[in-house]
């Protein structure tokens, strides 16, 4: 993979923000963007435990999708509070994610504001994302190609990015909005998945305090090089084929795989995975290593 430095700015107008990064959909990563929030020196694990250790959490892990699993259920629960403190014991790969603090914590609103970007950010859906140490996500983009805003605390967080021009080299799994569930984005096994080395994206990692800017329909793989926590804002997408898309992958594709699943169950899966491969290296004409 060639991935570039992501652009790093202390402060920024509104106007430069528009100009030289929402426009040409480049990220950014913003240092100092919110150092006048309570949120900036307030919010950490041991703060996320005083005023949400009662709550329940659903909690996610890395194993590859199974049938047997159902469509988004956690893979365990527990106590907010008891999370935390393994967070802190030792390395998990529990994480949480798309966990909304207006709803479960309404107190937490009063310590961040809504930036003012030039974007019309959505009020309604800030949402919290939670991992320990060495745990990660799949590469994947997100369903309405929103713009996003991600503010991360108490941590690093490494992160790969690529545009959806990419989508040809990262052996996308079909119906779905992941790539192929065995790569590993940090240390890619390139003989297993030669495509990756023509894939040209970018990668950062995030500290206490900063905010990356995702642009609309960006694929995104985040690694926790330490127990923390991140924020995201969003704001819907404005290129009308983005928007045309993310029209598809919630109105068609999202109830079209559900079905596939319970007709087919773990076959439809396992098929997915399979073309995954098979469509990215024939359409390149590569061939994988055994």
């Amino acid at each position: 993979m060639k991935l570039a430095d992501i652009p790093r700015v202390s402060h920024i107008t509104k106007e430069d923000f528009l100009k030289y990064y929402f426009k040409p959909q480049k990220p950014v990563v913003l240092e100092r963007a919110i150092e006048d929030w309570p949120a900036f020196e307030k919010w950490n694990l041991a703060y996320i435990k005083s005023v949400a250790g009662e709550k329940t959490v659903p909690l996610y892990d890395n194993r590859p999708v199974q049938h047997k699993d159902g469509f988004n259920e956690p893979h365990a629960k527990m106590k907010m509070a008891n999370y935390v403190d393994l967070l802190k014991r030792e390395p998990t790969k529990y994480r949480i994610f798309l966990w909304n603090i207006l709803k479960e914590v309404p107190e937490l609103q009063k310590d961040y504001s809504f930036p003012d970007f030039g974007l019309r950010l959505l009020k309604g859906l800030p949402m919290l994302f939670f991992g320990g140490q060495d745990s990660h996500t799949f590469m994947h983009y997100d369903i309405d190609f929103a713009n996003i805003f991600h503010f991360h605390f108490d941590g690093e967080k490494e992160v790969v990015l690529f545009p959806q021009s990419e989508t040809k080299n990262l052996y996308k799994v079909p119906h779905s909005l992941i790539t192929h569930e065995s790569i590993d984005f940090s240390n890619p096994d390139y003989a297993k998945w030669p495509a990756l080395k023509r894939a040209e994206g970018f990668k950062t990692t995030l500290c206490h305090g900063e905010v990356l800017y995702m642009p609309e329909g960006y694929w995104h793989y985040m690694k926790y090089n330490s127990p923390g926590f991140s924020m995201s804002l969003r704001a819907i997408a404005r290129n009308p084929v983005n928007i045309s898309k993310a029209l598809y992958n919630v109105l068609i594709m999202r109830y079209y795989d559900v079905l596939m699943r319970k007709l087919k169950g773990q076959k439809w899966i396992d098929t997915k995975n399979k073309k995954a491969i098979s469509r990215t290296n024939q359409k390149l004409g590569l061939f994988i290593k055994t």
